[in-house]
């Protein structure tokens, strides 16, 4: 990757954005060696003008920003650094140096739940029940969704909403093992989901399957 350093001084506008809520925690800049520093250690590292020196995010606080990726922008003088934030990164105390929280919708813990299936199913420890599942291979991965799903409908038809929320908790973490040993991910079905919303999707898929016959 190619950045521009000479541009500023030697220096590049770092925006330090969390990798899963996707909220922007801070600007901060960098120059080679705070870019090559972050890259070799997975902890982002700035260059800070005040002092004239390198600085690690977290390095007396202990909140460090977990490198995720670096991409260049356009004009190549500008990152964008996704991390996985550990505690607060103003500081301040505040989530971002803009005051603002950092929470994102419950609904990114699917993505991030799939990510450690897949880890799962790369790395396949022992001792773990998801390890278990794969093992036992995609058929009884299908039973098991099966299994929950006809108990969340027991739950939704005579059952709480308390425990309507755990049986279909177990299906759907079910259904992310089954679509991982499958080779998809969850986000296969929210296009499929995205294309169904557009209102010309039943009758593109009526004439497609007009064509078939």
């Amino acid at each position: 990757m190619k950045i521009d350093f000479d541009k500023m001084g030697g220096l590049v506008p770092a925006i330090i954005q969390d990798a899963d809520t996707k909220t922007v925690l801070m600007l901060g800049f960098m120059n080679q060696e705070a870019y090559d520093k972050t890259l070799e250690t997975g902890r982002v590292t700035f260059w800070s003008r005040s002092r004239q020196c390198l600085w690690t995010k977290g390095e007396t606080s202990g909140n460090f920003l977990e490198l995720v990726s670096i991409k260049n922008d356009c004009d190549n003088d500008t990152l964008l650094v996704k991390v996985h934030p550990h505690g607060p990164t103003c500081h301040t105390g505040t989530d971002t140096c803009w005051g603002e929280e950092n929470t994102g919708s419950p609904l990114l813990f699917i993505n991030e739940l799939q990510r450690f299936i897949e880890k799962r199913h790369e790395e396949m420890p022992e001792g773990s029940y998801t390890t278990r599942l794969f093992t036992d291979g995609v058929s009884r991965i299908a039973q098991k969704v099966g299994e929950e799903a006809l108990e969340t409908v027991i739950e939704a038809v005579s059952g709480t909403n308390e425990k309507l929320s755990y049986e279909a908790a177990d299906m759907i973490y079910h259904l992310l093992v089954l679509l991982t040993a499958k080779g998809m991910n969850i986000n296969d079905i929210a296009q499929e989901l995205q294309k169904r919303h557009d209102p010309n999707w039943d009758k593109q898929r009526r004439e497609q399957k007009a064509k078939k016959q």
